[in-house]
């Protein structure tokens, strides 16, 4: 093979497998002014900044940790993810908003899946979100799945609340939008 062949298979194949690489962001917007977006993956506190970028599958948990909420959540609003490329029908991404016990409702939370199932996601406005949050192991039904590659998904406070009293009270203001 001639040097200019070489290289050109070398460069279709990096192409090639850049392509097919895996990559979900997780993306936080916290506009209370206090309180730090926690994501956790083995126990550990993973996020720096307003935004994760995993380089492929990712299975974690967030919240808002305002200072009351223990490592796994506990006494918080919990948001529960599985960010996949699907490679089978129903096998790909799967977000959900759980209050089981011992975690507990303490701030409105959203999630919305985006660069895939634009939009689609869930709000769990109050401790009675019963159609939207899990309650006991199974309310399967409020996972939202998506079935798009390289998915990614938002948690961001609703810019469009001229007046939240959520955002004064102690545990703060953690309140999705499906907007980017």
């Amino acid at each position: 093979m001639r040097p200019s062949s070489s290289l050109a298979l070398a460069l279709s194949l990096f192409t090639a497998i850049s392509a097919n690489a895996e990559s979900h962001v997780i993306k936080f917007v916290n506009q209370c002014g206090y309180g730090s977006p926690a994501l956790i993956l083995d126990g550990n506190n993973i996020l720096s900044g307003d935004q994760y970028t995993s380089s492929g599958p990712f299975s974690g948990i967030a919240y808002l940790q305002t200072g009351f909420c223990n490592t796994n959540g506990e006494n918080c609003t919990l948001l529960e993810t599985t960010l996949i490329n699907p490679t089978c029908t129903g096998c790909g991404s799967s977000t959900d908003i759980s209050l089981i016990p011992p975690h507990a409702y303490s701030v409105e939370t959203s999630f919305a899946y985006y660069d895939g199932c634009d939009g689609v996601g869930q709000t769990c406005d109050s401790p009675n979100c019963t159609q939207n949050a899990f309650f006991v192991p199974t309310d399967n039904f409020v996972q939202v799945e998506c079935q798009s590659t390289d998915v990614s998904v938002v948690l961001r406070s609703y810019v469009n609340h001229p007046f939240n009293e959520e955002c004064f009270l102690p545990l703060g203001c953690f309140i999705g939008s499906f907007l980017r």
